[in-house]
């Protein structure tokens, strides 16, 4: 069973901001930070933020349908195109049935303004015909309140040092 969900956030900072949190790290710190009912953990196995890297995140205990960990890698940073695609490859949603978990964070410039982006969030997941009652775990909500919170943070920084700067 395969499966794709997709959200969309104009942010109105540039989008070469926006990348310095969503093309980064940053993004790992910012949601444990923010999200721990979410995530409560974060940690870099290896990697510096770039294609390769691996993180080990850590769910909140108590979770209804059991999984306590995953780790992720980072098959693709495209600073340029503004990319960055992470997998899952070990543990939580793979041992719930799934054989491909994936997300993509694409950050645009705005047609119409310059010194606005769209952030599109989009998740595709393979799941096994034998774990289709699982298929509800595969939610883009969880990343459409990162990508929110992702946001506003972002717009209330960007204006904040814009005021600073010119005063």
């Amino acid at each position: 069973m395969y499966g794709t969900a997709s959200d969309e956030r104009a942010v109105k900072v540039p989008a070469s901001e926006a990348w310095k949190l969503i093309g980064t790290l940053q993004l790992a710190y910012f949601i444990e930070e923010s999200l721990p009912h979410l995530i409560t953990k974060i940690h870099v196995l290896e990697g510096d933020g770039s294609a390769g890297t691996i993180l080990h995140a850590t769910f909140p205990p108590g979770r209804e349908d059991g999984m306590k960990w995953f780790k992720e890698k980072f098959t693709v940073v495209d600073d340029e195109k503004r990319v960055k695609v992470a997998e899952v490859v070990e543990g939580g949603y793979l041992e719930a049935g799934f054989t491909m978990y994936r997300i993509t964070l694409e950050v645009n410039e705005a047609e119409e303004e310059k010194q606005h982006c769209v952030i599109r969030t989009t998740l595709e997941y393979e799941l096994k015909e034998e774990a289709a009652a699982n298929a509800f775990l595969a939610s883009i909500q969880p990343l459409t309140a990162i990508m929110e919170l992702a946001a506003d943070s972002l717009q209330r920084n960007y204006t904040h040092n814009k005021a600073t700067i010119t005063n």
